[in-house]
């Protein structure tokens, strides 16, 4: 039995009031998400829109079962900034020559600079996260740094809840064992 859309995701797409509302529900969630694992603020701007835009697009797949509307628009970030990722690795040169950037008004970059640098630590935890294979490092952190529940996560990722407990459970271990020694030396 399929579960209706929830309206607030399901109307996104065709009816502007329901973007609008979403938009701002959902606005800290997805800048959050964005600002802790890039550090440009410009990019992070354009990021968040190209977030909302692939929910615009995306919006008729939302199932309900599967997850809250937090959870799916998690997982519909972590898509657009792998993909934004994906597409600096492969052709660096390319993004550089890019010029189309969008031109924040200086409030708007005050604001994202001040993001990025009250996220500063937690781009510090990635590089301990570096040593978990990806997808384990990318179950943390939509549990440790998002807050997703595991079993949310474990939606977005599309694995079991029990098998994300033991991932989790066992990538928490990894992690601890790479800071404490960081811990210690700067005590």
């Amino acid at each position: 039995m399929n579960t209706p859309p929830n309206p607030d995701v399901g109307r996104i797409a065709g009816d502007p009031d329901a973007f609008e509302e979403f938009y701002r529900a959902h606005l800290g969630l997805v800048r959050g998400f964005v600002v802790r694992r890039v550090s440009d603020p410009h990019l992070a701007a354009d990021l968040i829109a190209e977030v909302f835009l692939a929910a615009i697009d995306g919006a008729g797949g939302y199932r309900a079962d599967r997850g809250t509307p937090a959870g799916w628009l998690t997982g519909v970030a972590r898509h657009v900034v792998a993909a934004e990722f994906r597409r600096q690795a492969r052709d660096r040169e390319a993004t550089r020559r890019l010029s189309g950037r969008r031109h924040l008004d200086a409030d708007s970059l005050a604001r994202l600079e001040e993001r990025i640098d009250a996220e500063r630590q937690t781009r510090r935890l990635y590089e301990a996260l570096a040593s978990l294979p990806r997808r384990d490092r990318a179950l943390m952190e939509l549990v440790a740094v998002d807050g997703l529940t595991v079993t949310e996560a474990a939606a977005v990722l599309g694995v079991k809840p029990g098998t994300a407990r033991v991932r989790l459970h066992r990538s928490r271990a990894r992690v601890q064992s790479h800071l404490l020694p960081i811990q210690e030396v700067s005590s």
